[in-house]
């Protein structure tokens, strides 16, 4: 049994995803390949060579896979499929895009969003918006796997000394041709991979309260800021900050929800976060059934004077 995982880089770096990912697919029993598919994607190849666990890494170098995007990717992994057990996938826009295309054209079902591995064949995952967990079994030959990256500790990135071997390219197949992106640009942690994270809800009542209440304590903690589904809806944070089902799943070390109700949208997307601490005026919020701490009180009062003792 051999694990293909199926890389996200910048074609310079590996993407914190990889690491959880390689992670998963170790456990999966056998050795592990990573793919780098990418242009000039030396520098990537050479970091996934270092992972720890890591037996062997495949380069593909062509112009159509330097942006990643899904129908070429998905090509390349179809024309190595017949060498592995398991195709893994972090549970990322990327992998969610590309992993469902190379199910199909196997015609094998795909396992999405594992947070374990119970063995070669039999997986865990949450329904139910988190509510409940299925245990699955896949019988297909090959298992097409989509992973929750915080469902699993990163590999190490260093201590590996795997072999790396040019692959072949495919040709692209010219259904799709990247025209450009709009990247937000943060100075803060990256929402998914940091240790901290401030929420807020809308409780807060404007993006400018968002920012005057919410800001100092994440700068005192050097915290990214999240949000809720109802504060994005209602403006006073960007999309990219919306924690929850339809946002960005998280598990930080520590996750201050400050007035969140605690929607079963969002503690699906942070209620496995380490430590969980609650600031909500309302006694019965749903957020305190998760929380290791909670707090009764107005956050305009408890957050100034958080930040205060923060010093």
């Amino acid at each position: 049994m051999t694990a293909l995982v199926i890389a996200e880089h910048d074609n310079a770096h590996l993407r914190g995803a990889s690491l959880n990912t390689i992670s998963a697919a170790l456990q999966c029993g056998g050795e592990v390949h990573v793919l780098i598919a990418g242009h000039n994607a030396g520098g990537a190849a050479q970091a996934a060579a270092q992972v720890a666990g890591v037996a062997k890494v495949l380069h593909v170098e062509a112009p159509g896979f330097e942006h990643g995007l899904a129908e070429n990717v998905a090509a390349q992994v179809i024309a190595l499929a017949g060498g592995y057990s398991h195709l893994v996938f972090p549970a990322t826009a990327s992998g969610k895009n590309i992993a469902p295309r190379v199910a199909a054209l196997l015609d094998v079902a795909q396992v999405s969003d594992v947070t374990k591995v119970l063995g070669a064949d039999s997986f865990e995952r949450p329904i139910y918006a988190g509510n409940a967990i299925a245990t699955v079994q896949s019988l297909d030959a090959i298992k097409v796997l989509t992973v929750r990256t915080t469902g699993f500790d990163p590999a190490a990135a260093t201590g590996g000394s795997a072999s790396v071997e040019v692959v072949a390219a495919v040709a692209d197949n010219g259904k799709s041709v990247f025209l450009g992106s709009e990247i937000a640009k943060n100075d803060r942690p990256e929402l998914t991979a940091a240790k901290i994270i401030v929420s807020g809800g809308r409780a807060l009542g404007s993006s400018d309260k968002f920012s005057e209440v919410l800001t100092p304590l994440a700068d005192r903690l050097g915290a990214a800021l999240g949000a809720s589904l109802a504060a994005v809806d209602a403006g006073y944070a960007p999309n990219d900050w919306q924690v929850g089902q339809t946002g960005k799943i998280v598990a930080p070390q520590l996750y201050i929800a400050a007035g969140i109700s605690g929607a079963i949208q969002h503690l699906a997307g942070m209620k496995d976060s380490k430590v969980i601490v609650a600031i909500n005026k309302d006694a019965e919020a749903p957020i305190f059934s998760v929380a290791d701490y909670g707090l009764e009180a107005d956050l305009f009062e408890a957050v100034p004077a958080l930040v205060k003792e923060l010093g």
